[in-house]
């Protein structure tokens, strides 16, 4: 039997990110050089409450991390995944039993079966999508190249 699954539209994304509070990294790296570092860096600056979730650091960008989702101090509202395909299954069930509201798993991250039971489980589901991109392309600070170039312009950006 095949689960159809629901994508999540933009204007859900836009849901979700206007109504989040604290978003967990799980997979993130304290590696300068890797994407998840990246997108950490941005996030530290947006406001929400981050929380980096990897057992093999202390500390990511002067936040405290975290072994496992069940660590955290607080519930979070996006469980936000930098790991391997394969791994996805086992984020969506600490998600689940740590009552997460939203899993989002990174560019090029897709697992049918993990969503399916994540919105079973009355999750939302976000699939090869970056938090980081999404942000900053409902709020209008998105450089083509990904980035904001700190470039004054008489555009108004939009909050979200």
């Amino acid at each position: 039997m095949t689960t159809v699954l629901h994508e999540a539209t933009a204007l859900e994304r836009l849901q979700i990110i206007q109504t989040a509070r604290s978003v967990a990294l799980v997979g993130v790296s304290a590696n300068i050089l890797r994407s998840s570092n990246f997108v950490a860096t941005y996030l530290v600056r947006t406001g929400l409450d981050m929380y980096p979730v990897n057992p093999m650091y202390d500390e990511i960008l002067g936040l405290k991390s975290y072994p496992s989702l069940a660590d955290l101090p607080v519930v979070p509202d996006i469980v936000d995944v930098f790991r391997r395909r394969d791994e996805l299954p086992n984020v969506v069930e600490e998600a689940i039993a740590v009552g997460a509201k939203v899993v989002w798993f990174q560019l090029g991250l897709r697992h049918d079966e993990a969503a399916a039971k994540a919105e079973e489980a009355g999750l939302q589901v976000v699939q090869d999508r970056c938090l980081k991109i999404e942000h900053a392309r409902f709020s209008g600070k998105l450089h083509l190249a990904g980035f904001n170039t700190g470039v004054i312009s008489s555009r108004r950006l939009r909050p979200i």
